[in-house]
């Protein structure tokens, strides 16, 4: 049996559905190959922002051990990236993990210090408020990595967090079946190539 790649979705109260369950859908494509998405956060359960509860499958140091770590957006990003109680108990290492947020979470990257003065995506909400964290907001991109660490901009630019993840731990061709398996019916070959196309040049050239 493959080994486990752990992928902790962090997802808190106030927590934006798309986010955290496209994520956790398409990567969870690969449980076969070892993949195990899980959501993982403070408490037992989170409430989304349109009132869904879920239950948490794992604390948030879970995120502290696994391979990978995304960061969802939600209504209280801001509060939380003020929250050092919570935040201090995060102690990723982009040299040993895969590192990714979209819209609001990359506040959460941004307080924890892991953007190491790359460029990120962000939504046109949140732009504002990473400029003023110093951070350099790309205007008009969905999605950019440097290394291990990931950012994108717009609830839909979920796929391209999951298909990254996928492509640089699986390879492209496992992440090109996977996410076949979730295209558009008559669609699959365009929409996965356009998926693939636009986070290919941020993969290395050894995944």
């Amino acid at each position: 049996m493959p080994a486990a790649t752990r992928i902790a979705i962090l997802t808190f109260d106030g927590f934006n559905e798309i986010d955290s369950f496209v994520a956790l859908g398409l990567i969870g494509r690969l449980r076969a190959q070892g993949f195990q998405p899980e959501l993982c956060g403070p408490g037992g359960s989170a409430t989304s922002m349109n009132g869904v509860q879920v239950q948490l499958q794992r604390p948030v140091d879970w995120a502290n051990e696994a391979e990978v770590v995304l960061f969802g957006s939600g209504l209280y990003s801001r509060a939380i990236a003020e929250n050092s109680a919570l935040l201090d108990r995060l102690q990723l290492d982009p040299v040993q993990q895969l590192i990714g947020a979209q819209c609001s979470g990359v506040l959460l990257l941004a307080r924890l210090g892991l953007l190491g003065g790359a460029p990120a995506c962000t939504d046109s909400t949140t732009r504002p408020f990473l400029i003023e964290a110093g951070v350099r907001v790309l205007e008009d991109e969905a999605f950019h990595a440097r290394g291990p660490v990931a950012t994108a901009g717009g609830c839909l630019a979920a796929p391209y967090l999951a298909a990254w993840v996928m492509y640089v731990k699986a390879g492209e061709a496992l992440a090109r079946e996977a996410l076949g398996r979730s295209a558009p019916v008559g669609e699959q070959a365009a929409y996965v190539e356009r998926l693939l196309g636009k986070i290919r040049p941020f993969v290395p050239a050894s995944a």
